[in-house]
């Protein structure tokens, strides 16, 4: 029996629509990444983007367990001495919550050269309203 691997010309790429308020960051973030892996996919090959797009709404809405809200810290730096700035996930959510999802899902994904065309497949709204009604998403519980 040989193994399959699939090439990029038989690539099928399906829409998924995600609600943030549904489960907390990391579930969603481990959701997520699996289908623009497209890992659950039967044709995933390692070396091929097979993923398929993703839908988040309701960012606004994001949850977290325990005491990540004031705990969880996001840095930055600017390269000067002293230029370091931190954030809480609380305040990344009030400022930027679709900034969270994507470190979130981007700390999932493999290191490697499918990574930005991966995170690139994901549309992160605010709201409830989304513009991807064409492609007629299926909804994951």
């Amino acid at each position: 029996m040989k193994t399959y691997s699939q090439k990029a010309s038989e690539i099928q790429r399906d829409w998924y629509l995600i609600d943030a308020k549904s489960m907390p960051l990391g579930k969603l973030a481990v959701v997520i990444a699996d289908k623009l892996m497209g890992k659950s996919k039967v044709t995933y090959t390692p070396h091929i983007d097979n993923g398929d797009y993703v839908v988040v709404i309701n960012a606004k809405e994001l949850r977290a367990t325990g005491n990540k809200l004031r705990d969880k810290m996001y840095y930055r730096h600017s390269g000067f001495p002293g230029g370091i700035k931190e954030l809480s996930l609380a305040e990344v959510i009030e400022k930027d919550p679709s900034y969270a999802i994507t470190e979130a899902v981007k700390g999932m994904l493999p290191k490697n050269k499918l990574q930005a065309d991966r995170l690139g497949r994901l549309r992160i709204f605010d709201g409830a309203e989304h513009t991807h009604a064409a492609q007629n998403p299926k909804e994951i519980k």
